[in-house]
């Protein structure tokens, strides 16, 4: 396949890619946009292996890579569940890097097979992109096994720290910047390639370490940045735009992200990267004072029937209701309500749950209307004129603290402001602090009634009690 084709189908591959990302803003479209983004990777795909011409053996190798791959994704994509989304993504994030330290080192093993000269006399531009594809590379295989072992609770959740720990972190950058300056002026040295690999590998595991679980949906989303920069810098050095104009805009669409969800917090990336917050403290019992403060709980008959005195209900969903995986049976309460004359609205802060969208997907997966779902923006005028708020596991991103209390960890977060319905009911397991850590005032408030127990059996209940 000649050069002047090959440019066109990456292309083509590349306005697709475009169309995908416009497809997965808006979950109306998003399996329009998952298409496009497909069709886009195959033609990007057999554009490159027809470019390169190989022989039988080498179509046999990939094919049976392509097998062995399509066979592994194809079965956690059956066996997976919505709730356990967010740690996958955090493996496949952690697969990109590998892969770029991988690429990195066939370039460094066989440049003359990427024009990039002969072992130890690499082109110095070309060292420059391999080394940086090579440590963000690194850096984005350990901190996803991280990301990925805190999401699925195989280590705490809560920032790990260790005096010095930001120190060393700084020292590891700088030592970092001071192996790739070494690498590029020795001509490629290998011995200075895996130094350069180590040290990215310990640096990836060590930043991510004191992240607490609250800032998961900024990781996530910071990760996937990595790895599209990882992927464009090994695209620089063995020179395909396909892979330069993938890995850009998934580098510069996850920091995009990252800022909105940072912003959707009040927080700094930097805050973010220094941790320390997310910390999953409880306060007391079910129902029980806390201090001189009080709390209202029912239970679903009570529930049900003032829903069933409603006109207008807004569900607030949060990572409670993920856990308990109530979707279906939160999407079964909203139809039954909405027979009986109810509006059902459904309000999705930014940051609720452990991945950007993950409370959209949750809600798409239980075949939620797409015109019933809102962002915060959108709908935070609208609680003032609702009978009932229904908030289904979310915590943090509903507590009236964040606009009120100076001193608190979450001041100057932007909230759903679900305090300003006539009826707050709020499911709830216990009254723990949510993952920063803070009493959520809106449990005190005189409209809201707890409801205390697992989302789905609560919920369930409710449902039962809708139907006598």
């Amino acid at each position: 396949m000649s050069a002047s084709l090959t440019s066109l189908a990456y292309l083509v591959a590349a306005v697709l890619f475009i169309l995908a990302l416009r497809g997965l803003s808006s979950p109306v479209t998003s399996r329009q946009g998952n298409r496009f983004g497909t069709i886009g990777m195959g033609i990007a795909i057999v554009a490159t292996l027809l470019h390169h011409g190989m022989s039988g053996w080498g179509f046999a190798l990939i094919a049976a890579g392509i097998a062995l791959g399509g066979g592994i994704g194809t079965a956690l994509a059956l066996r997976i569940q919505m709730t356990a989304l967010p740690q996958l993504v955090a493996g496949f994030h952690s697969l990109v890097g590998l892969a770029a330290v991988f690429v990195a080192a066939a370039a460094l093993n066989a440049p003359e097979a990427f024009n990039l000269g002969t072992p130890g006399h690499i082109h110095p531009q070309s060292l420059v992109e391999m080394s940086l594809g090579l440590a963000i590379g690194a850096i984005t295989f350990t901190g996803s096994l991280i990301a990925f072992a805190k999401l699925q609770a195989l280590m705490p959740g809560a920032p790990l720290q260790f005096p010095g720990q930001h120190k060393l972190n700084l020292g590891l950058a700088i030592l970092l910047a001071v192996l790739v300056v070494l690498f590029v002026m020795s001509g490629g040295s290998q011995i200075l390639f895996w130094l350069i690999a180590l040290v990215a590998l310990g640096l990836g595991f060590l930043i991510i370490l004191p992240i607490g679980g609250a800032d998961m949906p900024v990781v996530v989303s910071m990760l996937n940045s990595y790895s599209g920069w990882a992927a464009a810098g090994i695209g620089f050095t063995i020179q395909n735009l396909a892979l330069i104009i993938t890995g850009s805009l998934v580098g510069a669409s996850g920091a995009i992200l990252s800022y909105i969800m940072c912003k959707g917090m009040n927080r700094s990336i930097f805050n973010v990267l220094l941790g320390g917050f997310g910390t999953d403290t409880a306060t007391a019992g079910p129902g029980g004072p806390v201090g001189d403060r009080t709390v209202k709980s029912g239970n679903a008959e009570d529930a049900a029937f003032i829903m069933k005195n409603a006109s207008k209900l807004i569900v607030v969903p949060g990572y409670g209701m993920a856990v308990a995986q109530a979707q279906h049976a939160l999407r079964e309460m909203a139809d039954t309500l909405k027979r009986e004359g109810v509006t059902v609205k459904y309000a999705i802060h930014p940051v609720a749950g452990r991945m950007p969208g993950h409370m959209n997907v949750l809600l798409a997966e239980a075949h939620v209307p797409y015109d019933e779902v809102f962002e915060l923006d959108e709908i935070n005028n609208e609680f003032s004129t609702a009978d009932v708020v229904y908030v289904i596991g979310a915590n943090d991103v509903t507590n009236p603290a964040a606009k009120t209390d100076k001193t608190s960890a979450i001041y100057g977060m932007p909230i759903l402001d679900v305090e300003k319905a006539a009826t707050v009911l709020f499911v709830k397991r216990s009254m723990a602090s949510g993952y920063a850590g803070v009493d959520n005032e809106l449990f005190f408030r005189p409209n809201t009634m707890m409801l205390f127990g697992d989302a789905k059996k609560m919920t369930e209940e409710i449902v039962q009690a809708l139907g006598h």
